[in-house]
């Protein structure tokens, strides 16, 4: 994709300007909970355009030139935050195009330093390459962390249209309403498990295990399958603290989740943390784990 650079920063250019606040106006965010966010509170104000289409990892995923020139047609551009792509062409973007404000929805979200995760002798075999900056990017898969993106985009939309603040307000009220019961259903579901671990492939619930009081543990390692050895001393694990749970998301390999689960006992779960119906996808995990099986 390098060699587009420069068509790419053309059309920028030549399209990059864009008028606030009315049909054709437009905001860009990285992944679909966040245009679930952006859209309770924008409203029929602009169009919300995702860069990642769904089904596909946002941590390895490149922009296509014709998503780009739509990036900076775009008046606000609410990254996620720790994603590789959009610390490259974030500021790409902010150097090339001065009429986009791209705006980090993750700021104020106290974040989770990834230096691996120990498994259950102590080695460090749970690393997960695909975070950036030596941070777990994952900061929408907690309703805590939730609310503070959709608080930054609040305070990024009421600069960019004062003349609809009001409207703006209203609707993120009631999206944090929702948020909140989201988190209180949640929290209700998980307060008297008693399994207070589960496996997934690929480490995206750490916002999530931090606010419940839970151990995520992956069954990639290093980005990559486990090797033998990794995944015998994952049974053991399991066996040990009685995990039921094993998570694997849409587009990720279940070969090695199925073999530990039929070691362990376990069942396979498929998840979608980058659902748009972020609600329900949040309470779906917690359900899956209050039953854990």
């Amino acid at each position: 994709m390098k060699h587009n650079i420069y068509l790419i920063l053309t059309l920028l250019f030549v399209f990059g300007c864009n008028s606030v606040g009315n049909d054709n106006s437009t905001i860009s965010v990285t992944i679909e909970p966040q245009r679930y966010f952006a859209e309770q509170i924008v409203g029929d104000h602009f169009n919300v355009n995702t860069i990642v289409p769904p089904g596909t990892s946002p941590e390895t995923y490149d922009p296509t030139p014709s998503q780009m020139v739509a990036l900076g047609k775009s008046t606000l551009y609410f990254k996620v935050g720790y994603l590789g792509f959009e610390n490259a062409w974030g500021k790409t973007l902010a150097e090339n195009n001065t009429d986009v404000k791209v705006v980090n929805t993750s700021s104020e979200i106290p974040l989770i330093e990834v230096d691996g995760l120990k498994d259950p002798i102590g080695e460090d075999l749970h690393h997960d390459e695909h975070n950036h900056q030596g941070v777990d990017p994952h900061t929408w898969s907690s309703p805590k962390s939730a609310l503070i993106m959709a608080e930054n985009m609040l305070n990024a939309l009421v600069m960019a249209d004062v003349e609809n603040q009001k409207e703006y307000r209203n609707n993120f009220n009631v999206l944090r309403e929702e948020i909140i019961e989201t988190d209180k259903k949640i929290a209700a579901l998980l307060e008297n498990t008693p399994v207070k671990s589960f496996i997934i492939y690929h480490p995206a619930l750490g916002y999530f295990a931090r606010d419940y009081n839970l151990t995520q543990y992956s069954i990639e390692f290093d980005g990559k399958n486990p090797s033998p050895q990794q995944l015998k001393q994952m049974i053991d694990f399991a066996h040990e603290q009685g995990v039921k749970t094993i998570f694997v998301q849409k587009g990720f390999d279940t070969k090695n989740a199925e073999s530990l689960a039929k070691e362990v006992g376990a069942s396979i779960h498929s998840i979608d943390p980058l659902s748009y119906n972020w609600s329900e996808e949040m309470i779906k995990i917690a359900e899956i784990l209050n039953r854990n099986e």
